[in-house]
């Protein structure tokens, strides 16, 4: 009985609350025993959720719940002291003193978030500016040993605790609306407690803003029949996307090309690369999926996270149906205060330098260096001497600077700031090709494909190989929709007709699928040797796809994995299906009799069973 308590309540790094494990659907059914007893006294039922919570999270992380409780409690303390200035001088609502708070909440939070995630990384960067040999040190282990007069913490490595991006970024927020008056303090520190560490959502998000869940708090618990049904049918759907979509795809193909790419042809790495595509959107939406399930068992509802990401026509509206909360998070609290689509501020200046500073880091190239600051300079003396430009530049300049913020946020890897910097210039290039007419746009792709196929001719390298083949393919896409255009139905410009709505998503979708070269190859890695690896294996797989293939292998690979083939292609399928299609088959599930929906939802776990694998995969956005 002694053991078996003890492992109840010991933190077992093997054995963490993953939603695909039983050990947490048993804990999830005792929690929600107490809260059917609890449900409707509101602070305790409250008080009840958030030590459930932290019990979770210490199940997932072990000791870093300690760093969780820490930020939870400081940004309490300090959101009730802004709250304090602003009411003694209500004349001046973001007073110095107000400021002040602010300013110590966002070094407190921030400062931890760089510390256990950007360590290794701009530990990297200050070596390579400065010659030295610094290596990172563990503070809080060596605190730890000092405390215990143990060794028993390594004072060497420094270990990422899991999700805290998502609720270090949620915090921010929180106290960041209270300066800004958009929401008045949490009274006490069980409700903000549950705010935070709200265990559905707490190590993948999604990121949540106050006003978004703080008055779900104080209502009374409510659980109609539909709801239920709806609860149950995305815990379901969540569970199938991340178990028979994205771990049976990592554990049969994905996961083997990624780590030895060079064993593999260019299909199979060229495959697996628009695998991964799907794969980590069944695997993160799998995991929003479930926790809105979850959530909605005990009466919240959380925000939307994804749309259909992979029916965008373009990148700018591919970031408005993924991830929804960070790319929302981002617009709010990094886009608009940089400018927005308003101006160029003092802030956007630095970070163009530092762009070329880690510009020159990477190529070891004092031309690209000059060349990106020159450009920069031009660039923001065009918009400070034309006003009629100065709007779209700095919207386009500031979005490109989110997006690479954005990429940093994901990692700390070279990887995850290309993957960022090609997505932001996807958006800009894409804002600048609408503006054009047909005309300009076909003599725009034109030439520049003339110029990729001249130099096809002179550097048959592998990325100038991919780059010819993908730019002719636009080429001749671009030039059917010109004649279409040129022979009467020129309205088409306007009103997209269903193949240009065809060809823009899947345009999109190829695009988005070439940046998670950078995304994957940074993803699940060391951090100590994460640039290093990362790239070897995101320039290695350039090098097999682009290389010749041998064409009479290509038949012979998809027999070989054609469960993986047709899982694909069934589960792109689905994604595209029309919205009405499935709400109308959400809600046929929901508003099924119990027993019929025991039946299904048995028979659901009984496949699902059948395609877990040994070594359960964990989420891949637990990493950041």
């Amino acid at each position: 009985m002694t053991d078996f308590l003890q492992n109840i309540f010991s933190y077992i790094p093997s054995e963490p609350l993953l939603f695909t494990r039983t050990y947490f659907w048993v804990f999830f059914l005792i929690v929600y025993a107490g809260f059917s007893l609890l449900k409707s006294k509101r602070l305790l039922r409250n008080a009840y959720l958030f030590l459930c919570s932290l019990f979770f999270y210490y199940k997932t992380s072990g000791l870093f719940v300690l760093i969780l409780f820490f930020v939870t409690l400081s940004d309490f303390l300090i959101a009730k002291q802004i709250e304090r200035v602003k009411t003694k001088h209500p004349d001046k609502p973001k007073s110095w003193q107000a400021q002040f708070w602010l300013s110590i909440s966002i070094i407190i939070d921030l400062g931890l978030l760089f510390y256990f995630k950007y360590a290794y990384f701009f530990t990297d960067i200050i070596n390579q500016l400065t010659g030295l040999n610094l290596q990172v040190f563990n503070l809080f282990s060596y605190i730890g040993n000092n405390f215990s007069n143990s060794g028993r913490f390594d004072i060497d490595t420094i270990m990422l605790p899991v999700g805290i991006s998502f609720y270090i970024f949620q915090i921010i927020s929180y106290t960041t609306d209270v300066y800004r008056g958009v929401v008045k303090p949490v009274n006490n520190i069980f409700d903000f407690g549950l705010y935070v560490c709200f265990f559905p959502q707490l190590v993948a998000g999604p990121i949540m803003r106050a006003s978004e869940f703080v008055p779900q708090l104080y209502r009374p618990f409510n659980l109609s029949r539909r709801h239920f049904g709806l609860a149950v049918f995305w815990i379901l759907n969540g569970l199938i996307k991340k178990i028979v979509l994205s771990d049976f795809l990592a554990v049969s193909f994905i996961d083997r090309v990624f780590e030895t790419p060079l064993l593999f042809s260019g299909f199979e790495n060229l495959s697996a690369l628009f695998f991964y595509s799907l794969q980590v959107y069944a695997d993160f939406s799998g995991y929003t999926d479930i926790a809105t399930g979850v959530a909605m068992m005990m009466g919240f509802y959380l925000p939307q996270n994804f749309n259909s990401p992979y029916k965008a026509r373009n990148p700018q509206e591919f970031w408005r149906r993924w991830h929804m909360s960070l790319s929302r998070w981002l617009k709010t609290y990094i886009y608009i205060p940089l400018g927005g689509n308003r101006n160029i501020t003092k802030t956007t200046i630095v970070i163009l330098i530092l762009m070329a500073v880690v510009a020159l880091m990477l190529t070891h190239s004092w031309i690209i260096f000059a060349a990106i600051f020159i450009l920069s300079i031009i660039v923001i003396l065009v918009a400070w001497h034309n006003p009629k430009r100065r709007k779209p530049i700095a919207a386009n300049l500031n979005s490109f600077i989110t997006m690479l913020l954005g990429g940093l946020w994901h990692g700390a890897s070279w990887n995850f700031v290309i993957w960022g910097a090609l997505n932001g210039a996807g958006m800009i290039i894409n804002k600048w090709w609408r503006n054009m007419n047909r005309h300009a746009q076909i003599v725009c792709i034109t030439l520049l494909c003339i110029a990729v196929i001249i130099t096809h001719h002179f550097y048959q390298t592998p990325i100038i190989n991919i780059a010819t083949i993908w730019i002719t393919a636009l080429l001749i896409g671009n030039l059917i929709s010109y004649c279409y255009y040129l022979i009467g139905h020129k309205k088409e410009h306007h009103s997209p007709s269903h193949l240009t709505d065809i060809w823009a998503i899947a345009q999109t979708f190829v695009f988005i699928t070439f940046t998670r070269l950078f995304f994957r190859s940074g993803s699940n890695l060391d951090p100590a040797t994460q640039n290093e690896i990362a790239w070897q294996t995101a320039t290695q797989m350039i090098q097999q796809i682009g290389s010749k293939w041998d064409t009479s292998t290509i038949l012979p690979i998809i027999l070989q994995y054609s469960q993986v083939f047709f899982l694909f292609i069934i589960g792109m399928v689905i994604h595209l299906m029309p919205d009405k299609f499935k709400r109308a088959y959400r809600l046929t599930f929901a508003n099924m009799p119990i027993w019929l929906m025991a039946v299904v939802t048995v028979l659901v776990v009984f496949v699902l069973y059948q395609f877990i694998t040994a070594d359960l995969q964990p989420f891949i956005y637990f990493q950041f």
